[in-house]
């Protein structure tokens, strides 16, 4: 048996075999305080961490956060565009101030939520539906969001109530509900830790999970939370030395004991003496047995940029990021940065999947139930009522490397019949309703003010077609046989 065995399952010398014997809610009960802690930490104190988090946000949620575009379907089959653009009004304006504080609009939250959920590994969101003792809602929807960080929920167990860390589950581990501290724990030491129960309806959590059957979640740099200390406390270590460095710094160098004799009186009482330095100067002040020699320092090393790079790729492949957006170096031949982006949007576009599913969806569906049920969006009668919640989801999409080359692939894709007009405004994180829109508005008003651009075909044919029709009937025109072999 020892000889079938794995080398890897067999502790040696050079193999510490180091194993993790425990089931995934132990283990993150054991680790996500502190190491959400940590992150945190990173977060507030070294720009690296705040570059990786910043660059999340960006490529998960980016600037405007999550478009969605509203598709209910009328009975026919077609979509019910004018139900939709009441839809998409009302959402704007609730998107204002969707937060329970007023504080923050939606681009604002989603980033947010991102940002608490992949740096603490979890984030909470309440919702606040309807009439609610003591709270006033901000907009016409009555519906609101309390945003909470994972300290609200406690990571003791309670097997009695099928309680595991906060969350309780049916036997079948389905969730019923949340149990919430009133308060923040870490806002007063004397805050008696009392708890609310919060259907799992009315709530949002979304985790990082990385073990099946685990409650809770843990930070995304977990896996690289030691390397990126060392690599902080490494900097910081060259930094101080290149400072020194930067100090020059003489001494003297006293030769036999016996030739040295205190110079001046200021010497005689300190031991100590002060010698003028300037550009140029001839100095022969020295007197016998002394030389002057100067500190000097290798440092910052040269090798430091070579390492440093090397354990930011590392952080990289740990948490689905792209070195160069997190190293900020974005050196390269344009395949070489082309692969690294394809590649890396792949991460990206998993995380942002994963917030659409576990956020953003919920979010708009029970925002649109709640506007139905309060009479503030009316659902017309054609409108077929199991596509009134059908929605596209619209993310960051991947940057173009090279415009022009990508825009003529759309062209031709488009052309060839392999793509849609749809398709070439969601890659450039457009709506195509509000697109064609414009247009519309756009090219009648150059239409009614005779002005002609590439981008209308429609002139382009109109007037080469207006011409052909000229021509033919100038043709047509003539007498005798002309005229009868043009009719024939």
């Amino acid at each position: 048996m020892a000889i079938r065995a794995y080398e890897a399952a067999s502790p040696s010398r050079t193999h510490k075999a180091k194993s993790e014997r425990r089931s995934g809610n132990a283990a993150v009960k054991a680790s996500s305080k502190s190491i959400r802690e940590q992150a945190r930490a990173l977060d507030e104190n070294y720009d690296i961490v705040t570059g990786l988090f910043d660059k999340l946000e960006e490529r998960v949620v980016g600037p405007k956060g999550i478009g969605i575009e509203p598709l209910p379907l009328l009975k026919d089959g077609s979509v019910a565009a004018e139900f939709a653009a009441q839809i998409k009004s009302a959402w704007g304006e609730w998107s204002l101030r969707p937060e329970a504080s007023g504080v923050l609009s939606r681009p604002e939250v989603e980033r947010l939520i991102v940002r608490t959920w992949l740096r603490d590994g979890e984030a909470l969101a309440n919702f606040i539906a309807g009439n609610v003792p003591s709270y006033v809602h901000l907009t016409d929807v009555p519906f609101a969001l309390e945003l909470l960080e994972p300290d609200y929920m406690p990571l003791e167990d309670d097997d009695t109530k099928g309680v595991t860390q906060g969350v309780e589950r049916n036997e079948w581990g389905r969730v019923k509900g949340y149990h919430i501290f009133k308060k923040h724990p870490a806002d007063s030491i004397t805050y008696k830790a009392e708890t609310k129960f919060v259907n799992a309806d009315d709530m949002i959590h979304i985790a990082i999970r990385k073990r099946i059957g685990q409650v809770r979640g843990i930070s995304l740099l977990a896996p690289v939370l030691v390397r990126l200390a060392d690599i902080k406390d490494y900097e910081e270590s060259e930094r101080v030395a290149a400072r020194i460095a930067a100090a020059l710094a003489f001494y003297i160098k006293k030769g036999d004991p016996g030739l040295y004799a205190p110079n001046t009186e200021a010497d005689k009482q300190t031991g100590e003496r002060t010698i003028p330095f300037g550009p140029g100067m001839v100095f022969d002040g020295l007197i016998p047995g002394e030389d002057v020699g100067t500190i000097e320092s290798n440092r910052p090393s040269a090798l430091l940029e070579g390492f440093r790079n090397a354990m930011i790729r590392a952080v990289a492949a740990g948490t689905r990021g792209s070195y160069s957006s997190i190293a900020r170096d974005y050196n390269g031949t344009y395949s070489a940065q082309r692969q690294e982006l394809v590649e890396s949007q792949s991460g990206y576009e998993v995380l942002q999947n994963q917030f659409i599913d576990q956020y953003a969806r919920r979010v708009y569906r029970r925002w649109l139930q709640v506007a139905i049920a309060a009479g503030k969006i009316a659902v017309p009668a054609d409108v077929d009522k199991s596509t009134v919640f059908n929605a596209v989801y619209i993310g960051p999409v991947m940057p173009w490397i090279d415009p022009y080359k990508e825009a003529n692939a759309w062209e031709k894709l488009v052309a060839d019949g392999f793509a849609t007009e749809a398709e070439v405004i969601r890659s450039r994180g457009g709506n195509i309703a509000e697109l064609k829109k414009q247009r519309r508005e756009e090219i009648t008003e150059n239409r009614e003010h005779g002005l002609v651009f590439n981008s209308d075909a429609y002139h382009e044919h109109y007037s080469k077609g207006e011409s052909d029709d000229k021509k033919k009937r100038s043709d047509s025109s003539g007498d005798g046989d002309d005229g009868d072999k043009q009719d024939e």
